[in-house]
């Protein structure tokens, strides 16, 4: 049936209302834009929340939220609390200060919550779309269309230069999509007749198609934002892709405007499909009836039920239970390093706050009381666009919260033409990798050519390639920085690091990488807080300005006397084989030859200990020296467990956490308040590092309780879609998140789903301070989704925020 009926014909088939104005739609279509996280590109992936825009509201309110949207349960099954409580790691106790605290009144006491831990809350069902309700009636998989279409459209859209033959630009969003829908028959042949030329006859304008669809919907202002809300979550990834590109824009201080776009072209189907079922009649009616009803019910608050609010309690009263138990490891750590405290180190290793640096700096650790280790975010501070050799593209080195204000690049001074030379041999790479994929060649190439790879494809399955020795030249500051900047940003990163005295004669910059072959989400593995890169840019940056003697004579007038003897040296911890590698030609290490040899010694007995913990939670690791090799092996769906499992961060002095198996769960970041003046460090730590692990939690958290919301799915089924992201088969939605690989074993869950706990040694009235100056990060911690523990000078939690910038004593 053609779509012939006028828009404004369509009052007619349910209650007139009178049109709204633009400033309404827009302002609810911004709204609902705010409440979709943003995912980065596969060459640059970066834990995100995905409740980033739900932090307003608590767990409770999210899940009714989420619930009526998409169908989803954001909490675990009840029989995992269940088994927690039968094995003593969840108590009664637990259960009873979580009620106590729950910002949902809940007229239960704890053995009541207990006996309701057998009976799992009936399934959710999502408010049905105008796609959802033409489906049923039978004759059409309309929803399937609808994803099929957009994704198609996306995948082009997003492209990073993948597609051979990508979308035409110079157009809006829209405006492309309206082109080419126009033209497109699927629809048609699926049973949308007339749909191109609707599409061609739709206004000009993404706000012009919004503002004529909800007229024809019969959509009133209060239920838009759930709307538009529950449609951008339809989309899946591919809004996401979206809300990154206005991420990144508003970051330059700009806009962008294809999430509009996209909101606009979904809403234009959804027209459509409205269109479609007002023809059909009687058949509809009960159809457009209930589209009536879920019109009505999205202007209403999305409030949690009681199973939602005895949900949240639980996994409330989880997290105190880990809280327990963390500080009780903390209480039982055996350490000699506040004995040894006046000697001076035999070194001194920094690396990454990162989770799997715990399980290395535990092990390094142990080999020697002379031995220190400290933990800062993995850029050290060098925040930086990095051009690497023969490369045209500039990476973002440094926290994606944040904008480079510094530039680097990795070819020698005097050395650009041998850049060029090597930068036309890459292009021409390509060109002959475009060559053997497109459309008129890719056939007669694999017939040919494809024999001449048999040898190929059995080395790369029998025999995985070794590690490449790094070549890379030296990264440098390009500009370099001004004397009196390159003294301050050398100054305030040893003062952020609690490093101002007691230099050994040889401190380790560690950055972290992954050197994992055959996996489209490996920049998921390497440092977060490097943009999805690994750290060994940022760590070589900050040796070599360390090293300058001009730097040196500078930090001097700041207070900071750095020995003579004293060399920084940069090196990369790799986390899938826990090796590091040292960047020794990056310095003169003559006068610290016999230093340097300990110091390797000691980095491959670590490594060894490492291996050895890692290799029994990985499956099918059964022998730690060949870890390294698992992660080559293109074959490998879990080189390692990157950051599972992580439950907490811990600003503090090292010797609170010294000597104490964290079980590779923690992020450990050196802080000692009495060095912090203002406690600036601290401002730093809450609104910088604190967010990005809130990020890293909460992503593993909702990929393991909402895979098919907030997961990627399996790797197994993977296709990349256009160098943005992966989709399961050959199309559809951009799933987005860690893959299911990535959080379970095949058995059984190997993220513990927790909300993370931040512990750090600072003056009460310094954090409420802080927090009061970002509401943002408030939030965070009002509606708990960051749990906050102040520690005393021995490293034992003593209170706990309680919301509304107070603390309560813990007993």
């Amino acid at each position: 049936m053609t779509l012939h009926m006028h828009p404004a014909e369509a009052a007619s088939v349910g209650d007139a209302l009178p049109a709204l104005p633009l400033a309404t739609v827009m302002e609810a279509a911004q709204a609902a834009q705010r409440q979709i996280p943003p995912a980065f590109p596969l060459a640059a992936t970066v834990a995100v929340n995905p409740f980033l825009g739900q932090t307003g509201l608590t767990l409770a309110q999210t899940a009714a939220r989420l619930g009526r949207l998409a169908g989803v349960r954001i909490t675990p099954p009840r029989s995992i609390f269940a088994a927690k409580l039968a094995d003593g790691d969840l108590t009664r106790d637990d259960i009873a200060q979580a009620l106590a605290a729950s910002p949902e009144p809940l007229a239960l006491d704890a053995g009541a919550v207990i006996a309701r831990l057998g009976a799992e809350p009936a399934g959710l069902q999502a408010l049905p779309t105008v796609a959802t309700l033409a489906t049923a009636l039978g004759d059409w998989d309309f929803e399937a269309l609808v994803t099929d279409r957009m994704g198609a459209f996306c995948a082009a859209l997003f492209d990073e230069g993948q597609a051979l033959w990508p979308l035409a630009k110079g157009r809006s969003v829209y405006a492309t999509w309206q082109l080419n829908g126009s033209h497109d028959l699927t629809p048609e042949i699926m049973g949308l007749t007339g749909f191109g030329t609707f599409v061609a006859a739709a206004p000009d304008t993404a706000q012009g198609a919004l503002l004529r669809a909800v007229s024809t919907l019969g959509l009133t202002g209060e239920a838009l934002e759930s709307y538009f809300h529950q449609l951008l979550l339809g989309l899946g990834g591919w809004a996401q892709a979206a809300r990154y590109r206005l991420w990144e824009a508003e970051l330059a201080g700009g806009t962008d405007a294809t999430l509009l776009d996209l909101l606009a072209i979904r809403l234009v189907w959804e027209e459509a499909l409205f269109l479609h079922l007002a023809q059909q009649g009687s058949k509809a009616e009960a159809a457009l009836l209930k589209w009536r009803q879920t019109a009505a019910a999205h202007a209403q608050p999305a409030l949690p039920t009681e199973d939602m609010v005895i949900d949240a309690v639980l996994q409330e009263a989880s997290e105190r239970a880990a809280q327990r138990k963390l500080s009780g490891k903390l209480a039982a750590r055996k350490t000699s390093i506040a004995a040894s405290a006046v000697q001076r180190p035999a070194v001194q290793a920094a690396f990454c706050i990162d989770v799997r640096s715990e399980v290395f700096r535990r092990a390094l650790e142990s080999l020697d009381p002379a031995i220190r280790t400290l933990g800062f975010a993995g850029f050290f501070g060098i925040g930086t666009s990095h051009r690497g050799f023969a490369s045209s593209r500039a990476e973002k080195r440094l926290p994606v919260l944040l904008q480079p204000a510094r530039f680097s690049c990795s070819t020698p001074e005097g050395a650009e033409k041998a850049d060029r030379t090597a930068r036309i041999a890459a292009r021409a790479k390509r060109a002959f990798g475009r060559f053997r994929q497109a459309a008129v060649s890719s056939f007669a190439f694999v017939e040919a050519a494809g024999p001449l790879y048999a040898a190929k494809l059995v080395k790369d399955a029998l025999l995985p390639a070794s590690p490449a020795a790094d070549a890379t030249p030296a990264p440098r500051f390009d500009p370099p920085l001004a004397p009196d900047q390159a003294v301050a940003t050398a100054a305030t990163v040893l003062r952020a690091m609690s490093l101002t005295e007691g230099f050994a004669r040889i401190v380790l910059i560690a950055g972290h990488g992954s050197d994992v072959r055959n996996n489209l989400h490996s920049s998921a593995l390497q440092c977060g807080a490097c943009g999805g890169h690994s750290g060994e840019v940022n760590a070589r940056l900050l040796a070599s300005l360390l090293n300058d003697p001009a730097v040196r004579e500078g930090l001097g007038a700041e207070g900071i006397a750095v020995p003579e003897d004293t060399l920084f040296l940069a090196g990369l911890h790799d986390t899938a084989s826990d090796g590091v590698t040292l960047y020794e030609g990056d310095v003169d290490a003559s006068a610290h030859a016999q230093d340097l040899a300990q110091l390797k010694d000691w980095l491959a007995s670590a490594g060894a200990l490492a291996r050895a913990e890692r290799a029994e939670k990985l499956p099918g690791a059964e022998r730690q020296q060949a870890m390294g090799v698992r992660a080559r092996d293109w074959s490998q769906t879990r080189p390692e467990w990157g950051l599972a499992g992580c439950a907490a961060f811990i600003a503090a002095p090292r010797q609170h956490s010294a000597g104490a198996d964290l079980g590779g769960r923690v992020f450990l970041h050196d802080y000692v308040a009495d060095k912090d003046e203002g406690f600036r460090v601290l401002e730093l730590i809450l609104t910088a590092p604190v967010v990005v692990a809130s990020w890293i939690s909460l992503q593993y958290y909702g990929s393991a309780v909402v895979p098919q919301l907030f997961g990627a799915g399996n790797k197994l089924l993977h296709n990349a879609a256009g160098g943005m992201g992966v989709v399961e088969g050959n199309g559809g939605l951009l799933r987005t998140g860690l893959t299911w690989q990535s959080v379970h074993d095949g058995e059984k869950l190997m993220h513990e789903p927790l909300r993370l706990t931040v512990m750090v040694e600072a003056p009460e009235k310094a954090v409420l301070d802080i927090l009061s100056r970002h509401p943002g990060v408030r939030a965070l911690f009002d509606q708990r989704w960051l749990h906050l523990l102040l520690l005393d000078g021995e490293g034992k939690p003593v209170s706990r925020y309680a919301g509304g910038l107070s603390f309560s004593p813990l007993g």
